[in-house]
């Protein structure tokens, strides 16, 4: 099955105290290039989140942007105990050393000092924990919509290759036709210079037309081709850049069965193969 590098994907989560968007964008690339932009809470994440994504892809270029969006409005607050206790053993102290009986001290005023109310801590093992939960679910959603454009791409491959071994075969079965009106040309030719011509040296000559004209070899590697390129359509295993190639030997055998042609029709199914086989090839640049 194929699989396209061109996609993207998103997901987002809303955790205790953050909000968490995953973005994947992948495009077409001759290795696997990752990316990865997280915000500065979660900045530790990169090695893991490079490991995750090597282990899902092959190609591409895949950027990979984690936003994080701490809650700052929360109602959620924590007081520190420890500098609370000391606050007030301080004003017992300072009661006593005035001979005072120390009262009751008022806890509105001790929370309006500073330091003795904060917000309630961030925790960061849980949030990261769940950045890479999410990005599990993002992943899978940029590899479907990978297949799905692989899907794409391979339906239009197969209809160019049903119209490529069409033209194969037209070429095929004209081939006796060319071969046949070539030696109808050169003998009306020495009719009209009306000279008596050597017979031996006559059919020597038609061999060597006919053997110029010859396109087996070439029809035969075409039909070749095709076939394997129909069996990589099929394959479970990365097969960009072997079908990269088959496209580069394709277009090869259509330039040499284009300067071969010796008729109007031979020409424009060769010109029609090149034209197919360079739509294939554009998008084969975007298979993985």
């Amino acid at each position: 099955m194929l699989r396209s590098m061109t996609a993207f994907a998103s997901r987002e989560r809303v955790v205790a105290g953050a909000t968490l968007r995953w973005e994947l964008k992948s495009v077409n690339h001759r290795y696997l290039a990752v990316n990865p932009r997280l915000s500065e809470p979660l900045r530790s994440l990169e090695p893991r989140v490079r490991e995750r994504i090597d282990a899902s892809l092959g190609r591409g270029k895949v950027d990979a942007t984690l936003n994080c969006w701490l809650d700052t409005g929360r109602a959620e607050v924590a007081i520190n105990w420890d500098y609370a206790d000391e606050l007030i053993e301080a004003c017992r102290s300072l009661a006593a050393r005035q001979g005072e009986q120390a009262g009751p001290v008022s806890p509105l005023e001790l929370l309006r000092l500073r330091g003795v109310m904060t917000d309630a801590p961030t925790d960061y093992d849980a949030l990261g924990a769940a950045a890479m939960s999410l990005l599990d679910e993002t992943m899978s959603q940029l590899v479907d919509a990978r297949q799905r454009e692989g899907e794409r791409i391979s339906g239009m491959i197969r209809e160019r290759l049903d119209q490529l071994k069409e033209a194969v075969a037209a070429v095929r079965a004209r081939r006796e036709v060319v071969v046949t009106a070539s030696r109808e040309r050169m003998r009306s030719r020495l009719a009209q210079l009306n000279v008596e011509a050597d017979n031996a040296r006559l059919e020597q000559e038609l061999a060597i037309a006919a053997q110029r004209l010859d396109v087996d070899e070439e029809l035969d590697r075409l039909a070749s081709h095709c076939a394997e390129i129909e069996a990589s359509l099929d394959s479970e295993a990365p097969v960009g850049r072997r079908l990269d190639f088959l496209m580069q030997e394709l277009n090869r055998e259509a330039n040499t069965l284009a300067s071969k042609a010796a008729d109007a029709e031979t020409t424009r199914y060769a010109v029609d193969m090149k034209v197919g086989i360079e739509q294939m090839r554009e998008q084969v640049q975007n298979i993985e």
